[in-house]
């Protein structure tokens, strides 16, 4: 479903120093897969992420997404303007910090990508409704963000990465800022949407308990990826 072939990505500091970040990463994924990258702060993962949904521009390699070549010779293959498209249909993102909009309750964070998408409402908080009420949050509909606890502020934020029904959602430290317990049903719950909507995950953590939860655990070391267990 997704395949990076030979990607690298370097940042030139003040000074004119530059740092290799990533080095020639390949990697492929099928769908409905759910894979744990973990690795060092620093090691390179978020750019990894960025790279693969689209959000940063990588040095050098290619990026395949279901068959379609979406990035070669330095540069991507849809204009901007297609590329958010692209995004919003296909990727969802979830984030350490939730970055749900703070003047809009759970159903209206959640009903956002569709309604971008299709400029109908309504459709959209009906959809966004069903899949609150999946993750347990049926009563929380009404609620802001800061009503809502750390773990249902990313239930929330997951609801609203899947609401275009996309082919993979990317993950970054969802964790993060929850406790033990939370976290660990986070995972659970990820692990589970994987397999009952055929979703492919990506999940970045410096946590390597989790990775036992994934279909496949990567790490990341001196910008490249290896199987954990090598």
């Amino acid at each position: 479903m997704l395949e990076a072939k030979n990607i690298s990505k370097s940042y030139t500091l003040p000074g004119q120093q530059t740092i290799p970040i990533l080095r020639g990463i390949n990697l492929s994924l099928r769908e409905g897969e759910m894979v744990t990258v973990i690795g060092a702060s620093g090691s390179g993962k978020t750019t990894l992420l960025n790279m693969l949904g689209t959000l940063d521009t990588p040095d050098g390699g290619e990026i395949l997404f279901d068959g379609e070549l979406l990035f070669m010779n330095k540069k991507y293959t849809l204009s901007q303007k297609k590329l958010a498209k692209f995004r919003n249909r296909k990727i969802g993102f979830v984030f350490q910090f939730h970055h749900l909009l703070s003047d809009f309750n759970a159903l209206e964070n959640v009903a956002m990508p569709e309604f971008i998408a299709t400029g109908k409402l309504q459709p959209a908080k009906n959809h966004a409704g069903e899949l609150l009420a999946g993750l347990g949050l049926s009563e929380r509909f009404d609620h802001l963000p800061s009503e809502l606890s750390g773990g249902e502020q990313q239930r929330v934020a997951i609801a609203r990465a899947l609401m275009n029904n996309p082919k993979l959602v990317l993950a970054d430290e969802p964790s993060g800022n929850l406790d033990s317990k939370n976290s660990r049903m986070l995972y659970e719950l990820m692990a589970k949407l994987s397999k009952e909507h055929r979703t492919s995950f990506i999940i970045v953590t410096h946590n390597e308990e989790y990775a036992s939860m994934s279909d496949r655990c990567l790490r990341m070391q001196d910008g490249q990826l290896q199987n954990c267990g090598d």
